[in-house]
């Protein structure tokens, strides 16, 4: 299991017991008392270290607290303020300190996390779904990415080229809803796949029938999944090519391409100007590089090319590219991006990596990396490597990861130790990791764009959580239209299936009211009633 390392504050996590400060005290003489140490400078923590370890300063307020009235410990405060947070180390605190250092620390007033190296180890297979068949590609070392929208995948895993139905309905309080249900029986257990789509979100679930006496109607499965009233009438979906039409809506919103930022650290870098004032790009430095992926010539590249310019050269003459598990990689690597004399910010480089959501910052030589180094409101997470023995049959690499502290916990987890060997083993890890820090990070508060919720009351009966894709409003708008097409498309495909001519679908419209009140049945409504079971026919 993943575990993970936050920056600490009062107003985060409360007040301090008074049965822990004469253990704080004592610890507090212990730091102070080590040989060689000066009073008034403490030893600075570790990337990691608990808030108890973080300076003298921090003891001090632990006894002052225990002048504090019952009262006011139970207060909350309303609002994280700088002022709350136990600072951590400055970067040029540790540097004063000397060698070792940390490949990573937290910025001083937190913010972010620090995957734990230390954790039990684990198996290289991450918090997804697992691989059908049970078969590993070639090539691929066995770990894997996470799956961060299921509902829209569903459809090609569950219900392509298998039996299943579909139905459409325009009358929800959601909208238009369409509705694809296939029948499953698996180890003498029978389940129903469900997905529902509405202009705001999809949902799917695998439902189990060992406590129905029959399978639900298409109306109830609707209120299962999305709340709807069970009186809705659907139409079924009569149109043979109807599954394609279907795919390419669910498959609309997938993301296949990512883009990465690549920055070369050097001894002693402590600043955004230093990271991108780099030019040369060393053997170690370029050994990695051609162990992320191929270097291209941007001109005319016909693949994914992650907002670079092909045509006119504007961002560099070459690149670096991938495609791993079907995902097209493209790299902006900051010694590759155009160069500015004069431009102390190398705004030319800053507008590429500042804009990427996940950094590679390699390191030749141990210097600590400070999360906040790069002013940004797009990176959220970091993978730091650092080199051992380049350029030699012994090279390898090791890693570090650090997040904003609302991104959740991504795999494959970090091996206990962090190191490894240079090869396909750790490249796979390496691209895997930063393909699930992109998806993570889509969760967190700043995004917010895709978030996965478990059903509510943990009811034990169902192995698949359901899955919901929210959107921002222009995203919503264009879902919507995009399903209100589709539903044009299906209802003008089954009614000529049907044989009906506009006039009839106009009157078969008419019958059809507003799908709650009207009693009429056309020709081309379902079987699928209001009352929730199939009607029988003599």
């Amino acid at each position: 299991m993943l575990r993970r390392k936050r920056s600490v504050s009062f107003g985060g996590f409360g007040w301090v017991e008074k049965s822990t400060v004469s253990t704080l005290r004592s610890r507090k003489h212990d730091l102070l008392n080590l040989p060689n140490v000066p009073v008034d400078r403490p030893p600075s923590p570790p990337r990691t270290a608990p808030p108890t370890m973080k300076s003298a300063h921090f003891f001090d307020m632990m006894e002052k607290m225990e002048q504090v009235p019952e009262a006011a410990e139970m207060k909350t405060v309303p609002q994280r303020q700088k002022d709350d947070y136990i600072p951590y180390p400055k970067i040029d605190e540790v540097l004063e300190r000397g060698p070792p250092y940390p490949q990573v620390i937290l910025p001083q007033f937190g913010g972010y996390w620090i995957e734990d190296p230390e954790a039990p180890p684990t198996s290289k297979v991450s918090n997804s779904e697992e691989k059908e068949g049970g078969e590993t590609p070639p090539g691929d070392c066995g770990y894997q990415l996470e799956a961060i929208n299921e509902a829209a995948r569903a459809y090609r895993k569950h219900f392509l080229g298998r039996e299943h139905l579909n139905f459409f309905c325009s009358a929800g309080s959601l909208g238009n809803l369409l509705l694809s249900v296939r029948h499953e029986e698996e180890n003498d257990q029978e389940y129903l796949h469900v997905v529902v789509r509405c202009q705001m979100k999809s949902v799917y679930d695998r439902l189990p029938l060992v406590e129905l006496t029959d399978i639900p109607s298409v109306p109830e499965l609707a209120k299962l999944l999305c709340d709807e009233p069970a009186s809705l009438r659907f139409t079924p979906v009569l149109y043979p090519k109807a599954s394609q039409l279907i795919l390419n809506y669910d498959e609309h919103e997938l993301n296949n391409t990512f883009k990465f930022g690549v920055v070369y650290q050097r001894l002693g870098q402590v600043s955004e100007e230093q990271l991108f004032s780099n030019n040369e790009e060393t053997p170690a430095f370029t050994e990695f590089l051609q162990l992320l992926g191929d270097t291209v010539d941007l001109k005319d590249f016909k693949g994914f090319r992650g907002g670079l310019d092909v045509c006119h050269g504007q961002t560099g003459a070459q690149s670096i590219y991938t495609v791993h598990r079907g995902q097209e990689v493209m790299f902006h690597v900051s010694t590759k991006l155009p160069f500015t004399e004069g431009d102390t910010q190398q705004l030319q480089r800053k507008r590429h990596i500042g804009n990427d959501i996940v950094t590679v910052v390699f390191q030749e030589q141990a210097t600590p990396f400070v999360p906040d180094m790069i002013a940004s409101n797009f990176l959220h997470a970091f993978v730091l490597v650092q080199v051992e023995e380049p350029c030699s049959d012994h090279t390898c690499y090791k890693v570090s990861v650090t997040a904003r502290e609302d991104v959740p916990p991504f795999g494959p987890p970090l091996p206990n130790p962090a190191v490894f060997q240079k090869g396909p083993d750790f490249r796979d890890f390496l691209l895997t990791k930063l393909i699930n820090a992109e998806l993570a990070s889509y969760k967190s508060e700043r995004f917010a764009r895709l978030e996965v919720n478990a059903p509510a009351g943990g009811d034990t009966h169902r192995n698949q959580a359901q899955l919901f894709c929210s959107l921002d409003p222009f995203q919503e708008r264009t879902r919507a239209a995009l399903l209100d097409g589709l539903l044009d498309e299906l209802q003008r495909r089954s009614q000529s299936m049907l044989g009906l001519s506009s006039e009839s679908n106009e009157r078969a419209e008419r019958l059809h009211g507003n799908n709650v009140t009207g009693r009429g049945r056309t020709a081309h409504q379902s079987e699928w009633g209001r009352s929730g079971t199939p009607e029988r026919r003599d």
